[in-house]
């Protein structure tokens, strides 16, 4: 919407809110002419003070017109104290209102459109209910708190400097009025920087918000690099927009200086020419009292806030008003690589079998230039559809080698490919910087669960849409119909905060059993599982078309493996379950370990 419909549409809001609301800014109103009588008697309880009372010889005349000015400024105090209490009548009632409202547009939202609800709603919404209503709720206190004492204090000072002597107003006038104008200048430019300023604060918040939802994903997918590169985008157009608030701010605080100092000093050149005129030295103090002490401080303050918090609350309040209330495009960071995380188009078919699903050759690794390598020399070959169980004591490497395989570590030497291509880098991804890396999915200990539905927690590693059919089928071949269920069904809204490490577990391998990835790897993600439903699951996934390598807690895993890789130190063995225990002390000794508590 234009900025002129923009205005419009807010200041029909505000009337609207300010017509149920008059009895309250009666009320403000009556306050505040105390200040007008407080703002009146300083100045001109000075001018008289001085004509006829301390230049007239009569000193017990002055003290009292001073005694005089202190009564006004005992009524100034008593005005603000009523002033405060009418406030909040006024202040409480716009956010209460304005938190319903952001209430359902975030329903309305999610009823009209999901998808778009899901996509970009939740932080829009949670910024306008928390930050947007109390940034809105502070800056109308602010503006009405400042406007009024303004609106008021200007009254007090021109009828006094009109009972003075009305020339003065012909001196001070002008002065005022050219720097208000020069700062009414900069209000539209302002309100255009800050609600672009407050469109990339939206678009970063949301950004992130999504990135660190699934920053494990993006990291083992491959895409740090395309994340990355969004978010440096927002960033750098956030510094942007503020160095160009910075300047209109330069430029505000130009026209504050014309209107605050300028008619002082009309004022202080021009009093020769006002005492030959007949205006008195008491006339002349009594106007630059009213100057100094009272309209130019709140012609100052009311410049600040509007040029502040006044085009803060139109940005904002234009949120709240606008029937979408959605953030409005961006094109220069929305129109970015969205990520991993974001919603990619179909995959190309799988690489073609003729590679290793895996392949290592002399693969050293160490956690730093001097530390003891983890892994040293290793050579391993993985075929398509192979299931490889890896074994060995804990902190042998076996999850390091998982993050060598899955990308999230580059070998310090040699070279680790999967169907082909480097372990490291985005060759397998869905399309250029689009979606997740289709070669692999990695499932850590630690099962990722996120807020959102079952059915989305089951399917979104899939970089297309999944049926119902194929998702009630993955959840009995995996054993977690019963926790589905449990959950309420695929519809249910999942809080991983409610499950137990085991049951996250069991959703993640379901998910997993979905992916289209031909290469699974599993560390230890079975190992909150009994040890049936680790078996069912195993199976399932063994079962599934492509390659699965499962870092095994309990040998029963290794059983079940066409092949076992065991680590020991720096030394490797690869072979079949029942051949390695002569080719493995270690395998032996766990082998007979597992037997005897067997």
């Amino acid at each position: 919407m234009s900025e002129h419909g923009t205005w419009r549409r807010v200041s029909r809001e505000g009337r609207r809110f300010l017509r149920g609301r008059t009895r309250t800014l009666r009320r403000l109103a009556l306050w505040s002419l105390l200040e007008s009588a407080h703002t009146f008697l300083g100045g001109y309880a000075v001018a008289r003070a001085l004509d006829d009372g301390f230049l007239a010889g009569r000193t017990g005349t002055g003290i009292g017109w001073l005694a005089v000015a202190g009564v006004g400024a005992l009524l100034g105090a008593l005005a603000l104290r009523g002033v405060f209490g009418g406030l909040a009548d006024l202040v409480e009632p716009l956010r209460d209102g304005l938190v319903r409202r952001s209430v359902r547009q975030a329903i309305g939202l999610a009823v009209s459109d999901p998808a778009r609800a899901s996509r970009a709603g939740d932080s829009g919404a949670v910024s306008r209910l928390t930050q947007q209503t109390e940034m809105a709720r502070d800056s109308f206190a602010g503006l009405v708190l400042i406007a009024r004492s303004f609106v008021f204090t200007a009254l007090g000072a021109l009828l006094g400097l009109a009972a003075l002597a009305p020339v003065l107003l012909v001196l001070v006038l002008p002065a005022l009025l050219l720097g208000t104008a020069a700062f009414l200048a900069t209000l539209r430019p302002m309100a255009r920087v800050q609600r672009a300023a407050l469109d990339a604060d939206e678009a970063l918040s949301g950004r992130t918000g999504e990135l660190a939802a699934g920053l494990r994903d993006v990291i083992a997918c491959g895409g740090g690099a395309s994340a990355g590169a969004g978010i440096e985008l927002l960033i750098a157009e956030q510094e942007r927009l503020t160095g160009r608030l910075a300047r209109w701010t330069a430029l505000r605080t130009l026209a504050l200086g014309v209107a605050g100092r300028l008619p002082v000093v009309v004022l202080l050149a021009g009093t020769p020419w006002l005492l030959g005129r007949g205006v008195s030295a008491g006339a002349v103090a009594g106007a630059l009292t009213y100057l100094v002490q009272s309209l130019l401080p709140a012609l100052d303050a009311l410049m600040t806030a509007v040029g502040a918090a006044g085009t803060r609350l139109l940005v904002v309040l234009d949120r709240f008003c606008d029937p979408e209330a959605a953030p409005r495009p961006h094109p220069e960071p929305l129109a970015v690589d969205p990520g991993p995380v974001s919603g990619p188009p179909a995959p190309p078919a799988p690489p073609a079998p003729t590679s290793p699903a895996v392949e290592l050759r002399r693969v050293r690794f160490a956690y730093g230039p001097r530390a003891h390598p983890v892994i040293e020399d290793l050579d391993l070959l993985v075929r398509p559809g192979e299931h490889l169980a890896v074994v060995g004591p804990s902190g042998i490497g076996k999850s390091t080698l998982t993050a060598l395989i899955a990308g999230l570590l580059p070998p310090g030497r040699g070279t680790v490919r999967v169907a082909g291509a480097p372990a490291c880098g985005a060759p397998g991804r869905a399309a250029p910087g689009y979606g997740p890396d289709v070669r692999r999915t990695l499932l850590p200990q630690q099962a990722y669960v996120f807020t959102g539905t079952v059915h989305e927690n089951l399917t979104h590693l899939c970089p297309g849409p999944v049926s119902r059919g194929e998702v009630e089928r993955a959840t009995v071949v995996l054993g977690a119909d019963a926790l589905v269920a449990r959950l309420g069904g695929p519809d249910a809204v999942v809080d991983p905060g409610r499950l137990t490490p085991g049951e996250r577990q069991h959703l993640a391998l379901a998910a997993a059993y979905l992916s289209p990835a031909p290469l699974l790897l599993l560390d230890e993600a079975t190992c909150h599982l009994d040890p049936r439903a680790e078996e069912r699951a195993e199976r399932a996934l063994a079962e599934r078309p492509g390659t699965l390598v499962v870092v095994a807690h309990r040998i029963s895993s290794a059983v079940r493996a066409d092949r076992v890789l065991v680590l020991d130190g720096t030394r490797a063995v690869c072979g079949t379950h029942a051949e390695l225990p002569a080719r493995s002390p270690l395998y032996r000794d766990l082998v007979g370990l597992w037997n005897a508590q067997g």
